[in-house]
């Protein structure tokens, strides 16, 4: 029981901290308030995980906003936000009043977040300035506190483990679905659920950057991609690996080599302090010395935490440092249709000194 309440005066502690951080954005955007619309941010400032709600925050208040089915929980998780009910059916005549009483004249609103409808909603209603902003509370989530990051590596631990079941069960006559099945079923069991459709794709299809599990059947000499994670109380994990079913051709082995060496220079050169595209560089520079650089279209990496893919997205263009405390994906691959694709893919923590690689399993190629 101590140490539930040690844990809660800590996150709480981190709610508040973060609600001073949003409160200096409004003196720094000369707002009055913020509208906070999207699901995520919403949970990471107040710790509601019901999946309706609107934060509003002013200088001297922040409000959840819930419908009748959320009262009980949003109190009893949104422990620094007064709680207030509201009918979701006069959403836009309530929140008038709500912004009046609180002397809002200048609101921000998360423009990325909102659809056009509840735009032209908020702009015929609401009596203020609306003040369009993006990525407020998305660059706060990049830093990761500890207890975040704990999170992330019992969700890293647990596609591990179901990677090493996974290795146990797949053969030749299996079907992408079937192995997709069996790997979530295995997450389940250890208190966790897929983080994203699962990428299992087989053969020609792994040239697929996104292949998601198919009805195809494996086949002996397949070379097989799978990109999977865990969603464990709220946090994410993602990685990949590629193996083969049966002896692969050449060239793929070939191929996963150089995305292997890429892997490794990357992680041996990511450090605080560069830029997403430097970061970038040190997979697409092996890839592209090796010849294959127009098979490799996609960024090298990007943040998970609350969400799959958060911010920052390391590429090419990526002019975001890198910095203490993030956790990111590093996934270089190449993909060559006709023949195949390969990509390996590790979760790290940015830390002061280097990084911490929080994915552990082989990055050998596996020949089932």
């Amino acid at each position: 029981n101590c140490i539930k309440l040690i844990y809660i005066i800590f996150l709480g502690g981190y709610k508040m901290m973060r609600l001073t951080a949003l409160r200096t954005i409004l003196d720094e955007n000369d707002i009055d308030g913020i509208l906070i619309t999207n699901g995520i941010n919403r949970r990471y400032l107040t710790g509601f995980t019901g999946s309706a709600g609107t934060v509003l925050v002013t200088k001297t208040a922040a409000h959840l906003l819930v419908d009748s089915r959320y009262i009980t929980q949003a109190s009893n998780q949104a422990k620094d936000f007064t709680v207030i009910e509201i009918n979701r059916n006069l959403f836009f005549e309530e929140i008038v009043n709500i912004v009046k009483r609180m002397g809002v004249n200048k609101l921000g609103f998360e423009q990325k977040h909102i659809s056009f409808y509840e735009h032209s909603q908020l702009c015929e209603y609401l009596p203020v300035e609306l003040v369009p902003l993006s990525g407020v509370v998305e660059k706060m989530r990049t830093i990761k506190t500890e207890d975040e990051i704990t999170l992330i590596k019992i969700a890293a631990e647990i596609s591990d483990s179901a990677f090493a079941h996974i290795l146990s069960v797949i053969r030749a006559g299996m079907t992408e679905i079937e192995i997709a099945n069996e790997l979530e079923l295995h997450m389940r069991k250890l208190g966790a659920t897929s983080s994203f459709d699962m990428i299992i794709a087989s053969g020609l299809r792994s040239a697929l950057p996104h292949g998601v599990a198919s009805e195809k059947v494996i086949e002996s000499g397949d070379i097989v991609t799978l990109d999977f994670g865990a969603y464990y109380k709220g946090y994410c994990s993602d990685m990949t690996r590629t193996i083969a079913v049966g002896e692969p051709s050449l060239q793929i082995k070939e191929i996963y080599s150089i995305v292997n060496r890429a892997l490794e220079n990357a992680l041996n050169g990511i450090k605080a302090g560069i830029r997403g595209k430097e970061a970038d560089a040190l997979t697409r520079d092996v890839i592209n010395e090796a010849g294959y650089g127009s098979f490799y279209g996609h960024g090298t990496g990007h943040g998970i935490g609350l969400y799959i893919h958060e911010d920052i997205f390391m590429s090419s263009t990526c002019e975001d440092f890198v910095e203490a405390g993030m956790v990111l994906t590093v996934e270089p691959g190449i993909y060559i249709p006709g023949v195949g694709g390969v990509r390996i893919e590790d979760d790290i923590i940015i830390r002061e000194n280097g990084i911490e690689t929080i994915t552990k399993s082989s990055k050998e190629l596996i020949i089932i």
